[in-house]
């Protein structure tokens, strides 16, 4: 057979199609126009402390070589003079030919002794001290480049890109791993190149573990043994740890067995909260002992001896490493405690299973049963009236082993929150509190007062956040908080139905810039001032009546003290700023005074009682009447006389104005905006906010028979009451006046409630504040929380307790903990003045004030450390102080002087001691170790330990690769730790090879 002819296949290949080799060539020579690095001028080199004072810009962007994704990273150093050199870029490129008469960044950087050891800055601008540089990174940080044949790829092919653009800027190709920060590099400037190599081993090689060894691989390296070689210039850093620190006192102060807190520490009474970090914030101090720019002539280290001393330095520097988790005890504390607000329980399902059995048993009794009928049912487990007056306690029985708060604990607590129970508590309580402070402190705690929307600092309230805040802490967490809360809601209730004052919250009007917590407090403490005057008044006593009950022992034997005797005070006086209809005219009168008439007692009546008679009567008939006597008179007003009459005026005895808290106002506003613009709700709304100014007539027609609406006006409102001068007929001036504009309007609601007002006393006048309704109200509102929500009302407290604590042990000399404060104080009035309580916000000014007690903690630790006992000269306590301050701001310092500073003797005194201490040689007299009296140790223990990192810089200015090749810059740098590493550039002249 013959074979088909098959037509012949030619496969055609376009060589001038881009390869992926190519296009990753052209991309990032785009890239690095796109940046402006290709025809640029030189750098000026980088001076003392630019890598620790000055930031880096970085800029990224992406490669792709074939599938292969790549990340180009570009960082400089951001310093004045790169600033000023970037404002004349545009003048260089047009003069390119200057370029060459500089010296390249690079090759400036390699020999720049400046910055060397730097502490702050990229691994690469350390190990080469570069201010600019390109890397060359595998986009996903799961990929590597592993082998060696791919990174060589990558940098020849930046190589390329970098000749064709005449970018002078070193690039790195990171190979291996991340973490073992393995770069190959190059650079490539006029006339020469730089080729950036590296070495990492995991053991430190024998034959090179002294500067000896690393000295034969520097000039092996550069390969010009057959010539006379320069020395080379050596730069060398020990560092060596400090860990134990002999002299130190401990953190925390041992805990105070005789109080209720005998086993924790930091914390010994439950109105203090704690402070401090109970382990040293302080882990360990780094000593940096450099010699700089050495001739390898003048040291010699090797496997035998070494000449670097420590105490021999020329430079020390230190910095320290902070511990990571003090457990600062303020920010655990507090911490702790905001968390209780994420639960939903509420305190039967917290409590409810432990309530004592006896409980049970008696309301099961069929002589309960008519109370059980006539008691309200509310949802929140709280005494009734009848049960408190029969048993004649606020204890809330339960189980004693299952209670979270123990008997006796729960006494003392109680005890401290009511320090009235026993008046010699309370006396030596306030002897406690004697503690000096700064004027700056006093300063800044008043503002702190005006602020935060918070409570008086000791009150109630402030002792009852702060302690809250403990016993969650040390007794069980949210039951005991629970269990505490509701022993005080029967506290509370207790004081209400027995008259007694809560003590130390402030009487009069609830205020308005207090906490909401504190404002109920004070509206309770107003309703028990009402109902023991009104009591009073009504049986018959006078104004100097003491109110002394006798405490009852508890049904069960218990030793709980009862609230105290008191004593009645005078009920505070305050004026009605404003009249309702008006808001700029105010009351001119006296309020508040003790009535010691038997008849004068509030009681409830009915407001429509002879209305009927009132609207059948004309108003001017009305007001001339005198059919009643004068009552409820409290004083005349001087030259002010009845305009029909001409009587003496008097001042009634009037109701004092309902106070109201905050949520009580919003309310009131809510309901009169709900009531809209109608015929109806605007009459409805008058009606209510006239309640007040009726009563003030109908004491004033009691008190002034025969009197006028305008005899009432010319002293409630004197503004609108107008006198005028006008000639009579005999030529005479005469005084005449009448109501003002705005009170003759058509349907006045002045005149309107005139007409309307009877002559009734204020002491047979329906109460304006019924004290009885809102003290249930409180007492409800107390009850039907839930833990977590009296977590977040205490909190404004607890936060403000906190900012205090911080103050009285702030740091003077800490700038940054001035800065620090500021904000916290500023964020801490934005948060408590918020309608809405947001835990997250607490958060975040937890953690802020966690973070200042930090670095107080670290600052006390500090200056514990460096005391001016272990100086050896007395006038060097101002430097010592300047120095202690540097090592909280500064990351490194330099030791001034050296080993022969007054800092640098404390260091080697440290060291000294913590040697001897582990090598446990103690003093043959007294068994210890004293700093001041150290002298040269025996040779057997040296004075500092091992160094945990050696570092070496060698640098020589050497031709190659050949001996007729132009002088060119190399550097090694190398660092000795746990593991070795090598990194080496090294110039090679490409014009005289």
């Amino acid at each position: 057979m013959v074979p088909e002819d098959d037509s012949e296949v030619f496969e055609i290949t376009d060589f001038t199609t881009a390869s992926d080799w190519e296009r990753f060539i052209a991309r990032f020579e785009e890239i690095l126009h796109e940046w402006k690095l290709v025809n640029r001028g030189y750098l000026q080199p980088v001076r003392k402390g630019d890598f620790l004072n000055c930031n880096w810009e970085e800029k990224n962007d992406e490669l792709q070589f074939a599938d292969f994704k790549f990340k180009v990273t570009y960082m400089v150093l951001k310093t004045s003079s790169s600033a000023s050199k970037s404002g004349k870029e545009t003048k260089e490129e047009e003069n390119e030919e200057d370029q060459d008469e500089g010296t390249p960044t690079v090759f400036s950087d390699l020999m720049n002794m400046e910055n060397d050891f730097p502490f702050r800055a990229h691994c690469l601008s350390r190990w080469y001290g570069l201010q600019e540089f390109l890397i060359i990174s595998p986009a996903s940080t799961t990929d590597a480049i592993d082998s060696e044949s791919r990174s060589k790829l990558l940098l020849s092919s930046a190589s390329i890109a970098l000749n064709n653009t005449g970018c002078t800027i070193p690039v790195y190709v990171q190979v291996q791993q991340r973490w073992r920060k393995l770069y190959s590099g190059t650079a490539i400037v006029p006339g020469a190149s730089v080729e950036f190599e590296m070495a990492h081993l995991k053991k430190i090689p024998q034959q090179y573990n002294h500067l000896a060894g690393l000295l034969d691989v520097f000039k092996s390296k550069l390969g010009c043994v057959y010539i006379s070689m320069p020395p080379v210039s050596v730069s060398v850093r020990f560092t060596y740890i400090l860990q134990e620190w002999i002299h130190c006192p401990w953190p925390q102060s041992p805990p105070d067995f005789s109080s209720f807190l005998e086993c924790e520490v930091g914390c010994s009474d439950y109105g203090v909260l704690p402070f401090g970090a109970c382990i040293d914030p302080i882990s360990e101090l780094n000593l940096s002992c450099t010699w700089p720019s050495l001739s390898e002539d003048m040291i010699v280290e090797n496997h035998v001896y070494s000449d670097l001393d420590p105490l021999q330095a020329p430079q020390w520097s230190v910095k320290l490493q902070m511990t990571e988790d003090a457990q600062c005890l303020l920010g655990e504390y507090l911490r702790e405690f905001l968390k209780l607000s994420q639960h939903k329980e509420t305190t039967d399902e917290l409590l409810g299973h432990i309530l004592d059995e006896t409980d049970k048993d008696q309301a099961g009794d069929i002589t309960q049963a008519l109370q059980r009928l006539t008691e309200p049912a509310v949802g929140y487990n709280i005494p009734t009236l009848g049960h408190v007056v029969s048993s004649a306690t606020t204890k809330l029985k339960m189980k004693p082993d299952e209670a979270p708060i123990p008997g006796d604990i729960l006494n003392g607590v109680l005890l401290f929150l009511f320090p009235d129970a026993k008046k010699s508590e309370k006396s030596e309580s306030k002897e406690k509190e004697t503690v000096e402070k700064s004027p700056r402190s006093l300063k800044l705690m008043e503002d702190l007062s005006k602020q935060l929307k918070s409570s008086p600092v000791n009150g109630l309230t402030h002792r009852l956040a702060v302690c809250f805040c403990i016993v969650n802490h040390h007794h069980g967490g949210l039951r005991a908080v629970a269990h505490l809360w509701q022993e005080f809601v029967l506290e509370m209730r207790y004081r209400w139905e027995n008259n007694y004052y809560i003590a130390d919250v402030e009487h009069g009007q609830p205020n308005m810039k207090a906490s909401i917590l504190h404002q109920k407090l004070q509206m309770l403490n107003c309703c028990i001032e009402r109902k023991i005057k009104r009591e009073s008044l009504g049986y018959g006593h006078g104004k100097d009546l003491e109110h002394d009950p006798t405490p009852t022992d508890h049904a069960d034997g218990s030793s709980r003290p009862l609230s105290p005797t008191y004593q009645r005070r005078p009920l505070s006086t305050s004026s009605r700023s404003q009249s309702p209809s008006s808001g700029s005219v105010g009351k001119r009168r006296y309020e508040s005074l003790d009535i010691s008439s038997s008849d004068e007692e509030f009681f409830e009546c009915d407001t429509e009682q002879g209305d009927d008679e009132a609207d059948g009567e004309d108003h001017e008939s009305f007001a001339d009447t005198t059919s009643h006597k004068p009552d409820g008179r409290l004083a005349p007003i001087k030259d002010l006389k009845l305009l029909n009459s001409g009587e003496q005026v008097y001042i009634p005895i009037t109701q004092e104005p309902a106070p109201m808290t905050e949520d009580m106002l919003e309310e009131h506003a809510e309901v009169l905006a709900k009531l809209g613009t109608s015929a109806e709700g605007t009459q409805l709304r008058a009606r209510m906010q006239s309640a007040c100014l009726l009563s003030d007539m109908e004491s004033f027609k009691a008190a002034n028979p025969n009197c006028i609406l305008e005899d009432f006006v010319r002293w409630y409102s004197p503004r609108d009451y107008v006198v005028e001068e006008q000639e009579g007929e005999d030529g005479e001036k005469v005084k005449t006046g009448t109501l003002s504009p705005r009170m003759k309007i058509p349907g006045n609601m002045w005149v309107e409630v005139w007409q309307s007002a009877k002559p009734i006393p204020a002491r047979r006048q329906r109460r304006l504040f019924d004290d009885t309704k809102e003290a249930e109200k409180v007492l409800h509102f107390l009850a039907s929380m839930k833990p977590g929500q009296v977590v977040l009302h205490m909190m404004p407290m607890l936060i403000h307790a906190a900012i205090v604590k911080v103050i009285e042990n702030e740091d003077q000399d800490t700038e940054n903990l001035k800065v620090l404060l500021d904000q916290i104080m500023n964020k801490a009035a934005k948060v408590t003045r918020s309608p809405l309580m947001d835990a997250r916000k607490y958060e975040d000014l937890v953690r802020m004030i966690e973070l200042a007690e930090t670095v107080i903690a670290r600052a006390k630790s500090l200056k514990t450390k460096f005391t001016t006992d272990l100086l050896d000269m007395s006038s060097a306590e101002e430097e010592l102080q300047v120095f202690v301050n540097s090592l909280l701001r500064q990351p490194e310092v330099i030791v001034r002087g050296g080993p022969c500073g007054p800092a640098g003797s404390i260091i080697h005194k440290l060291f000294t001691a913590a040697q001897r201490a582990s090598h446990m040689v103690l003093d043959e007299e007294e068994g210890e170790i004293k700093l001041e009296e150290l002298q040269k140790p025996t040779s057997t223990v040296p004075d500092f330990p091992r160094p945990s990192a050696r570092e070496y810089i060698l640098r020589a200015m050497v031709p190659r690769p050949a001996p007729y090749s132009r002088v060119l810059p190399q550097k090694m740098y190398c660092v000795l730790v746990d593991d070795f590493r090598l990194a080496g550039a090294f110039s090679s002249d490409t014009t005289f090879q």
